[in-house]
């Protein structure tokens, strides 16, 4: 008969997991499972079946289409939207690297699917040895210059990564997520996943164009669901737009504002004066970008956008473990991406409603509490030998004082039998 299949539900609840306890890799949303009863009850699984194994999760993945994780990941949004956490007219655009499950030693000529060490072995017996060693090969290789260029070299196994140098300086195969998130309120309207290699100026036009796609959708549903209410999200669709340094081109501001979008992106610094022989138009709308960013509204949105889109960065591939990945090829990574960008928008809905947008974060407030409690029962312990020091004594014990709801999970019989004086 075979392993039995997965429900989607179940599947999409798992990725869920994934995201709310920072686990990477599915081989660990299938152990986490199996280990707890509250992530059973919450995913939907009987206590008399076993858990799902990885390869039944990895198997439900490849059945199910990208567009369908892209239709939960805007489900979930439309429950932002529906709460008025979705503005959808100020978009902060950056990008981030993931670090691909692909080894640079097994990279290989893309002409001629020669390796790497190969290659150089090639090239010492080029230049005179005949049989080089490993020291001889290294010697070699630290000597020589662009020899990580992606136009040659590709990885077999995942093709879609590209050779990249990280944030910490290191150079690894990479992946290059990319987030717009609405300035109002920090929640991610878009998310998409490209070659490593590209750059700023090329990506965020895809990105910009999916964010657009999904606040249009989101105001077509309003009208439809709620057309005698005021709406939540903007009528105009994405009129602004806050990126970094790396953004800004003349190019780019000008598709930009042909398409009624004002830009607030810094400039680079470039060294002499710039020429605008037959750019006049870009010219216009690079000294208008710079004017926008010397107001205080331009200023007070760079400050926002460092603080809201570093912040989806770090939930969603800090805490959240997806900062390396462990599936290979985009369209399998998008949609793990996609389901665990939609729990942080979850996160945002939930800590918007109850003040916390995690489990942990729950469980840290009833740490916090077990351990106010218990600084409230050593005081009043304290007080009770003061007075039993001091002669006076009572026959029963007072009336609590305390707020009940804050002492009610924590009524420990060995504290109350020691308690006299007004307590829980």
């Amino acid at each position: 008969m075979g392993r039995p299949g997965l429900a989607p539900g179940i599947y999409f609840r798992l990725l869920l997991v994934g995201y709310f306890e920072g686990i990477d890799s599915e081989r660990g949303i299938a152990w986490r499972a199996g280990d707890s009863l509250s992530i059973r009850e919450f995913v939907g699984i009987p206590l008399k079946e076993g858990a799902p194994d990885h390869t039944t999760i990895s198997r439900t993945r490849r059945l199910i289409d990208v567009e369908t994780h892209r239709q939960v990941f805007a489900w979930v949004l439309e429950l932002l939207a529906d709460a008025g956490l979705v503005k959808g007219k100020r978009i902060g655009i950056d990008a981030t690297t993931l670090e691909a499950n692909a080894a640079l030693r097994s990279i290989v000529r893309r002409d001629n699917g020669e390796s790497y060490e190969e290659f150089l072995k090639g090239l010492a017996q080029q230049s005179g040895i005949a049989t080089p060693t490993r020291e001889d090969l290294a010697r070699m290789d630290r000597k020589r210059k662009k020899k990580g260029s992606n136009e040659d070299w590709v990885n077999p196994h995942d093709p879609d990564a590209r050779i990249t140098k990280l944030k910490d300086g290191s150079t690894h195969l990479a992946h290059k997520a990319e987030h717009a998130v609405d300035m109002d309120t920090g929640a991610v309207v878009a998310v998409t996943l490209q070659e490593a290699d590209l750059g700023d100026t090329t990506t965020v036009k895809e990105t910009l164009a999916e964010a657009g796609t999904t606040v249009a959708e989101l105001i077509e549903r309003e009208a439809v669901t709620r057309p005698a209410e005021k709406p939540e999200v903007n009528l105009g669709g994405v009129q602004e737009v806050v990126a970094d340094k790396g953004y800004h081109s003349g190019p780019v501001l000008k598709d930009m504002q042909a398409a009624g979008v004002r830009t607030y992106i810094p400039e680079k610094k470039q060294a002499g004066k710039r020429h605008w022989v037959g750019k006049e138009e870009e010219r216009e709308v690079v000294y208008a970008n710079r004017q926008r960013l010397q107001r205080p509204k331009g200023k007070r949105l760079l400050r926002k956008r460092g603080e809201l889109i570093e912040r989806t960065f770090a939930h969603c591939y800090d805490t959240g473990g997806m900062r390396r990945t462990h599936l290979r090829k985009h369209n399998n990574i998008l949609k793990r991406l996609l389901v665990h960008v939609a729990g942080m928008n979850l996160g945002l809905l939930l800590r918007s409603m109850y003040g916390i947008g995690t489990p942990r974060g729950l469980q840290g407030l009833s740490y916090t509490l077990d351990f106010l409690v218990a600084l409230i029962a050593l005081a009043v312990i304290s007080e009770n030998s003061q007075i039993s020091e001091s002669g006076v004594t009572a026959d029963h014990p007072v009336a609590p004082k305390y707020h009940p709801p804050l002492c009610a999970h924590f009524r420990r019989s060995e504290i109350q039998n020691q308690i006299s004086t007004p307590g829980c």
